[in-house]
């Protein structure tokens, strides 16, 4: 399955906007273990104020990575927060695309809607929609996390989306979770019995399952510098 993912295109894929150019994109890290994050993590106004200030410096519009960063941001909630270190929540299991609210959310292939869902503890995605995509024979499922509320409304089972349509727009931090304004991208090859919702943030104890079920979404987007982001290229 890699390497099916990695060969459906020899280019880069959007799920935003395609207004924005790929040169416009950064990688950003946000481990545990990076100094430049000098403030409050647990506040997503302190949040986008970093983000704000990381735009500026580098004149860019959108900040992007995060597939197996160990992250302390997930240990406000209890939502993700174990008592063990084994049993912990914050290895994160996709791809985050930080820019604006109300950025367009694009289907990152031909597929269909599996499910969708408001998922609203602290911490969680907010709205959320799960494609469907049959491929040459492979099924597979791209999961898109903090949307808006809007982007549920009207939408149905089973409705289809071509490559590059609008699926939806980005939220902001009153319903995402009550994160600065991002997207949660990610691959799953078999959805288990999750509806509008799937793990994006796994513990140590879990991850070997993770890291096979959940590919590294950057075979398919292919996004600029990725060997600056810590994980991008561990399962190549």
């Amino acid at each position: 399955m890699i390497d099916f993912l990695k060969n459906i295109s020899k280019v880069p894929l959007h799920v935003i906007n395609t207004n924005i150019s790929f040169d416009e994109y950064i990688p950003i890290s946000i481990v545990a273990s990076n100094k430049d994050l000098v403030f409050d993590v647990s506040s997503s106004k302190e949040w986008e104020a970093y983000l704000e200030s990381f735009f500026l410096k580098h004149k860019k519009k959108v900040a992007f990575g995060g597939y197996l960063e160990q992250r302390d941001i997930y240990s406000r909630s209890e939502h993700f927060n174990k008592l063990s270190e084994e049993n912990q929540r914050n290895i994160h299991l996709g791809i985050d695309l930080w820019c604006d609210a109300d950025t367009d959310v694009l289907a990152v292939l031909d597929g269909e809607i599996h499910s969708f869902k408001n998922n609203t503890n602290y911490g969680d995605y907010g709205p959320t929609i799960i494609l469907k995509h049959s491929i040459e024979g492979n099924e597979f499922y791209s999961l898109y996390g903090h949307l808006s509320l809007e982007s549920l409304k009207n939408l149905e089972v089973g409705t289809k989306f071509r490559q590059g349509e609008k699926i939806g727009t980005l939220g902001d931090s009153s319903v995402n979770g009550d994160y600065a304004t991002h997207l949660h991208f990610q691959l799953i090859i078999d959805i288990e019995d999750y509806y509008g919702d799937y793990p994006g943030v796994s513990s140590k104890k879990t991850l070997d399952f993770y890291k096979q079920n959940c590919p590294n979404p950057n075979l398919l987007l292919k996004l600029p510098n990725e060997t600056l982001i810590e994980g991008l290229s561990k399962t190549r």
